[in-house]
């Protein structure tokens, strides 16, 4: 691919995010760095309040624990132009969502006003459980509403367009739904827009709430869910994730507009790539090698890059044994010129600290990542001991990032990173982002 063909830089000028004990970026980058894990421990009393079978708890497989993301009830319902009436029944993702996509905007320097910019919005959310576990026990209150005002209350079809509608985005509005790759896949098309001219600016992104939120799950041998609530990514002792709750967004710029608008450019996405596994594994819901190493190849290919100008992958991450094994072997084919110039290239999953985020949990990655190209450092992998001995760590460049470190890059090299998600279904998605321009004093 030579130096014309490759994607128009795009530019993160604005991001903002909920995450278990993090209300917002900043308090999210020093839980990062200091190494939190959010997942807590739940009392017999807390679970049975939020609804838990009182047999299934006391089963020895039930894992009493999980994540809880706070004030989800909380909603200044004026400020976005709803009725209390139209409050109560909206999903809490679309509310975090709401929130999340004003103060990123705020953040950028582009809220609350008509700049004449035509804002895109490409998002998604996972299944909705608070109709489903809540508001399903109030049957008088579903009666009085009307079928249309519910769907666009609940439905996964109105993540986006809601937003452009309280927003006043004029945009492309454009809902997503790949499973566990959701919000990159998002972000990639809102890249694709941007460079196309379909819009000035986009925000992308999304949200995955699980309601209720204490109420633990139980424990089965080759699934997706570890037995003790931790992620413990590429580890020896990795038997899978745990499920978390949050919201992430980014607002996007064209790199030539964000400079001569002084934007506030946190990094660059230099390129970005989605695929699909076809028939080509194990089944359905499993994960393809080839798949994930053609789509990251195409992703440092649009973004005019070599694998070894990389030093840090924020990895899928979910610790699962089939999962990181794979994701390993799909790195190190990419990677595998670096491994012989004797580069390194650490690795790590916000997975370890918040959880799988579902429909969030590549913008979770995202943001974690434009975060450490901002502060130039890595936090630390949690949970890492010693290496999956199905992963063979030394056939490549990669060390698990296992503390926080400074990152320093290669000599005359930027800092670069890739971003990983794969989604359950085999769509997937990798980016490819640089630290952001030097720039002189405004």
């Amino acid at each position: 691919m030579s130096k014309d063909e490759r994607v128009e830089p795009i530019a993160v000028v604005g991001m903002a995010c909920r995450f278990p004990q993090a209300d917002g970026v900043d308090r999210f980058w020093s839980d990062l760095k200091q190494g939190r894990q959010s997942t807590r421990r739940f009392s017999r009393r807390e679970m049975l309040e939020a609804g838990a079978d009182s047999k299934a708890i006391e089963d020895p497989a039930y894992v009493r624990a999980g994540t809880v993301l706070e004030g989800i009830e909380r909603f200044d319902a004026a400020f976005f132009g709803f009725t209390p009436r139209e409050a109560q029944i909206l999903d809490p993702q679309q509310r975090i969502f709401l929130e999340c996509a004003w103060e990123a905007l705020e953040r950028a320097g582009h809220a609350g006003h008509d700049s004449g910019l035509r804002i895109g919005v490409y998002a998604g959310s996972s299944e909705n459980s608070y109709r489903t576990e809540i508001l399903s026990r109030q049957p008088r209150l579903l009666e009085s509403i009307g079928s249309l005002q519910l769907a666009i209350s609940s439905e996964k079809d109105y993540l986006a367009t809601q937003t452009a509608y309280r927003l006043n985005l004029k945009g492309p509005c454009i809902n997503v739904n790949t499973a566990c790759s959701t919000s990159l896949v998002a972000v990639h098309l809102a890249c694709q827009s941007l460079a196309d001219f379909e819009c000035d600016m986009a925000l992308a992104g999304g949200v995955s709430i699980t309601l209720p939120q204490k109420r633990g799950y139980l424990y089965q041998e080759g699934g997706i869910a570890s037995p003790d609530g931790r992620c413990r990514a590429f580890d020896a002792q990795a038997k899978g994730t745990f499920v978390g709750s949050g919201a992430g967004v980014v607002v996007l710029r064209r790199l030539e507009d964000a400079l001569a608008g002084g934007d506030p450019i946190a990094a660059v996405i230099l390129g970005s790539a989605v695929n699909n596994d076809g028939a080509d594994k194990m089944g359905f819901t499993a994960p393809s090698q080839r798949g994930q190493a053609e789509v990251i190849a195409e992703a440092h290919a649009l973004a005019g890059v070599e694998a070894d100008s990389i030093s840090y992958v924020e990895a899928h991450g979910t610790g699962t044994p089939l999962g990181d094994v794979i994701e390993m072997a799909a790195l190190q084919q990419v990677f595998a010129a670096a491994a012989s110039r004797g580069r390194s290239c650490a690795l790590g999953s916000v997975k370890t600290n918040i959880g799988h985020c579902d429909a969030a949990a590549g913008v979770a990655g995202l943001i974690k990542t434009v975060l450490c190209l901002q502060h130039g450092q890595l936090p630390a992998s949690l949970d890492f001991e010693d290496p999956n001995p199905r992963i063979e760590l030394d056939a490549g460049p990669f060390h698990v990032n296992a503390r926080l470190r400074e990152w320093t890059p290669e000599p005359e090299l930027p800092r670069r990173a890739g971003v990983s998600s794969f989604g359950i279904g085999g769509t997937n998605a990798h980016a490819v982002l640089e630290e952001a321009p030097q720039r002189g004093p405004s």
